[in-house]
């Protein structure tokens, strides 16, 4: 049986084989859990993440954990929200969707998610939950490799929203959702 884990919490403590960074295009940092991740991580991180040369909003790309209890990182810019009509739940979808393949790819059995563009891209958070947690279904029921998704909420809003999300949504029979 796969699983999805919705957790309040901090993403840079978790136990998993990936986390993933709700990263800006140019890779090299910010505000928001990407500055979490790269303070916990260390200068490592950065400078790995140089020779990446950036990557396109919902592409995805993996480095090492370094200093975290995570082996890797998964980068992904997620969509600035700019009203939805600039293909923002496509993007954003895409954006769940390339990480997931990632880190199929690379043996990820494990892999937690930040909420992707809630923070400082100011995406809606019940939309954006939506498509994250019927993305991670999706893929789950077909992965031979991925088993087990944590979303982790950055705050106690955020957890009720995914949590009462989850409520309402129809999941796959093989997902047994956590909350």
């Amino acid at each position: 049986m796969k699983q999805i884990n919705i957790i309040q919490g901090d993403i840079t403590q978790l136990d998993v084989t990936a986390i993933v960074n709700a990263a800006n295009p140019s890779l090299l940092g910010g505000g928001g859990v990407d500055g979490a991740i790269h303070r916990a991580a260390g200068p490592e991180l950065l400078a790995e993440c140089r020779t990446l040369h950036g990557c396109p909003v919902g592409g995805a790309k993996l480095t090492q954990g370094y200093r975290l209890p995570a082996q890797y990182v998964i980068h992904t810019p997620g969509p600035v929200w700019q009203g939805g009509k600039n293909n923002e739940p496509q993007l954003l979808r895409n954006s769940y969707v390339n990480s997931l393949r990632v880190a199929e790819e690379h043996g990820c059995a494990t892999v937690a998610f930040p909420a992707i563009s809630t923070g400082v891209y100011h995406y809606p958070l019940e939309e954006a939950t939506k498509i994250a947690l019927q993305t991670v279904n999706d893929f789950l029921a077909n992965s031979q490799v991925v088993t087990e998704v944590t979303m982790v909420c950055y705050n106690v809003t955020a957890y009720r929203v995914y949590k009462n999300t989850a409520r309402l949504l129809p999941f796959n029979e093989q997902v047994f959702v956590n909350y």
